[in-house]
């Protein structure tokens, strides 16, 4: 039909244009110690109403208007977003976050009970502010609310950082990766308790812990059991052929669907689903076939879909600076800081822990998941949103240049 046909040939252009930006953004900000995947969200920041629609409404609003178009663009993202975290979950050293389980989890334990501490404080105190909360919300919401929203990593972001840097397998990129996971499931499980209060429904919230918790005890257990499958196939195929390609294919989407389901978001059902996934020859063959289109073509969508939501005039209003300038302090106390001090007491040098705790600090655009979901629902105002939204920019784009600088002329961490 002539409508889908022209709707084709104006993805084809949304995508040539965030593409071509990308790339420009990445050449121009390697230079300040930034990885590609920051010159991404910040490409959607240029190519949204921030810049572009401030400079030429008419060209913003032709690339990129709010139709059918930009469903697609999401879809796209999601997808992509999927395939990435199941690739980071496929080539994840099992053996090593095994090893270090316990202080991946001393680690995570101090990312959450910090915020939650230090965030619920604040969430108290501003709960009774019109221009933050709606009136609607109780104190021990907001407080909850703040929690999560301090104790959210950009987990895909992180990643990516350590994918770019080559540490992903070392003991430095399984603590933080590992403890990432579990910060952010505990984030979402907090945010879907207000959410269930708000809507006088706790069953979802049960429905997100529960869920979430026999998911990953499934994955673990069963579920791994019956993915040696997997290998046992590639191995009597001399390869991955396109139907163990199909079935596994399959199976990803559909926990990624689960999750989402539950209330947890797909990218933990991906990861996970890729931690328990055979090693071997079957996973380095399965890499090669998804990492090289999914980081080049499809990730890039995802930050700057993200990017070009997000409006920077929200930050300039001067009565919400004072408010800005105490989150962004308490963030990187809190999330950055607990970390940092975990890491120290569980054996890591200074060197590391202050790495790990740089890292564990970036929200990036999970953040910017959260707190839209927030203000969908009715929680927050367009004011607090455009201070986190802040919080959430300063502390991503000081994680790369700042973990590069306590990384320079360290030696390999050992990855066994």
């Amino acid at each position: 039909m002539p409508g889908n046909l022209g709707l084709a040939v104006h993805l084809f252009l949304q995508l040539t244009v965030i593409l071509i930006v990308c790339r420009v953004a990445g050449g121009l900000l390697r230079h300040l110690g930034q990885t590609q995947v920051v010159s991404e969200m910040v490409a959607g920041v240029l190519l949204g109403p921030s810049l572009l629609g401030l400079l030429w409404p008419e060209m913003q609003a032709f690339l990129f208007p709010p139709n059918v178009s930009m469903s697609i663009l999401y879809a796209l993202s999601q997808v992509g977003l999927v395939l990435y975290m199941f690739v980071i979950g496929l080539n994840l050293r099992t053996r090593l976050l095994a090893d270090h389980a316990r202080d991946a989890l001393w680690i995570s334990v101090s990312g959450v009970a910090a915020p939650v501490v230090m965030g619920g404080a604040m969430g108290v105190m501003l709960a009774d502010d019109p221009a933050l909360f709606t009136s609607a919300v109780h104190p021990w919401q907001a407080a909850l609310f703040m929690a999560s929203a301090m104790a959210i990593t950009a987990f895909p972001m992180l990643a990516r950082i350590l994918y770019e840097s080559g540490m992903a397998q070392t003991r430095v990129g399984t603590l933080a990766i590992g403890a990432a996971a579990f910060d952010d499931a505990a984030a979402w499980c907090l945010l879907a308790a207000v959410v269930a209060s708000l809507r006088g429904a706790p069953a979802i919230a049960v429905l997100a812990v529960g869920g979430g918790a026999l998911y990953a005890g499934f994955m673990a257990t069963i579920g791994r059991r019956l993915f040696r499958r997997f290998e046992t196939v590639t191995e009597r195929d001399g390869g991955v052929r396109a139907e163990t390609l199909a079935v596994l294919l399959t199976v990803l989407v559909a926990c990624a669907w689960l999750t989402d389901l539950v209330g947890i978001y797909s990218v933990f059902g991906a990861f996970i689903c890729g931690l328990v996934m055979p090693r071997g020859r079957f996973a380095r063959e399965v890499t090669g076939m998804i990492e090289p289109a999914t980081v080049s073509l499809l990730l890039p969508i995802f930050f700057v879909y993200s990017g070009l939501n997000t409006q920077i005039a929200l930050l300039v209003s001067p009565t919400l600076l004072g408010i800005a300038v105490v989150a962004v302090v308490v963030a990187f106390a809190c999330k950055g800081g607990g970390c940092f001090a975990a890491a120290r007491l569980v054996g890591a040098s200074w060197r590391e822990a202050a790495a790990i705790g740089t890292l564990m600090n970036a929200r990036g655009l999970m953040e910017l998941i959260l707190i839209n979901i927030a203000l969908e629902n009715g929680l927050i105002t367009p004011g607090l949103f455009a201070i986190l939204v802040m919080m959430a920019i300063l502390t991503t784009l000081a994680a790369s240049p700042l973990f590069h600088r306590i990384m320079a002329g360290a030696a390999p961490a050992p990855n066994v």
